[in-house]
């Protein structure tokens, strides 16, 4: 019965899943550049501490890196810092990333560096101010569910960064986070403005249309921009990601795979109940 279950789910999951091997994610890329829309690619799973864990993990990066650069595809990867030893030693996982970024680097890739939990906030920001003034290729999520997140927007575009804009995903106390999603959105608008105004490269990740029409609505009011593009999940709001490129704008999808599916749904489904919401209409047709 567990069996059956577990199979059940992991179908449902599969909307937003790739599955769970890299080849699986390669093969989503691939059939999303035929629709022009690029890939990011992250391997589910965090709070790695054991040494073998982070040692795969930085390792199956580094191969996915290759695997991106033999067809040339258009599409990057996203790494947890906790994935790669943030909750285990700082020093190893600035060792980790560095192999990450390099190699990307090298290959002409870029690296997305998502947000975990608040206790990692810090040492993600000081570390990727680090990393910026070094490599031109590296990015970093941030929270509009996070009180602090404003200082960090400013102290990142201060050093020419790359911002993916991002509501969040992790449950946290008042006293850290919005609670409210009209806080929350309110928040993410007033970021988005100074992105907009500060901002040479970055992301605006967003199913929620009244945010997209305003991101459209300041590219529209800002042509010094160099270039921003829009990001959503894998499987969610597939058509207007479709018609967003047919208008002319960049957009890719995040796309997660690995045996850590069940964990990462479950936080994608109560994070906001709107997801929920999102994922019952692509699964009958967005």
């Amino acid at each position: 019965m567990a069996g059956m279950w577990s199979g059940l789910l992991f179908r449902v999951a599969k909307q937003w899943i790739a599955g769970e091997s890299y080849e699986d994610a390669l093969k989503r890329a691939q059939e999303s550049s035929t629709r022009k829309v690029r890939g990011i690619i992250n391997l589910l799973g965090e709070e790695s501490t054991s040494t073998q864990e982070v040692e795969a993990a930085t390792a199956e990066y580094i191969e996915v890196l290759n695997r991106l650069d033999a067809p040339k595809l258009q599409s990057c990867i996203s790494v947890k810092p906790t994935q790669l030893g943030l909750s285990k030693d700082k020093a190893v996982y600035r060792y980790n990333l560095e192999r990450i970024v390099s190699k990307a680097n090298s290959l002409g890739i870029f690296v997305w560096v998502d947000m975990e939990g608040h206790e990692y906030t810090t040492e993600t920001m000081d570390s990727y101010i680090e990393f910026r003034r070094k490599y031109d290729n590296i990015g970093i999520a941030i929270q509009s569910y996070l009180r602090r997140s404003g200082e960090d927007v400013i102290r990142i575009l201060d050093v020419n960064g790359m911002i993916r804009l991002v509501k969040g995903a992790y449950n946290e106390s008042p006293d850290i986070v919005y609670k409210k999603r009209s806080e929350i959105n309110q928040n993410f608008s007033k970021l988005m403005r100074i992105i907009f105004e500060r901002g040479k490269w970055f992301a605006i990740a967003t199913h929620d249309e009244k945010l997209i029409k305003e991101a459209i609505m300041l590219s529209n009011a800002h042509p010094t921009v160099d270039d921003f593009e829009f990001e959503m999940l894998m499987g969610i709001r597939d058509k207007r990601k479709l018609e967003l490129v047919d208008q002319g704008y960049r957009v890719s999808e995040y796309i997660p795979y690995g045996k850590g599916w069940w964990a990462y749904s479950k936080r994608r489904m109560t994070e906001h109940k709107s997801n929920i919401f999102l994922l019952a209409r692509s699964l009958i047709g967005d």
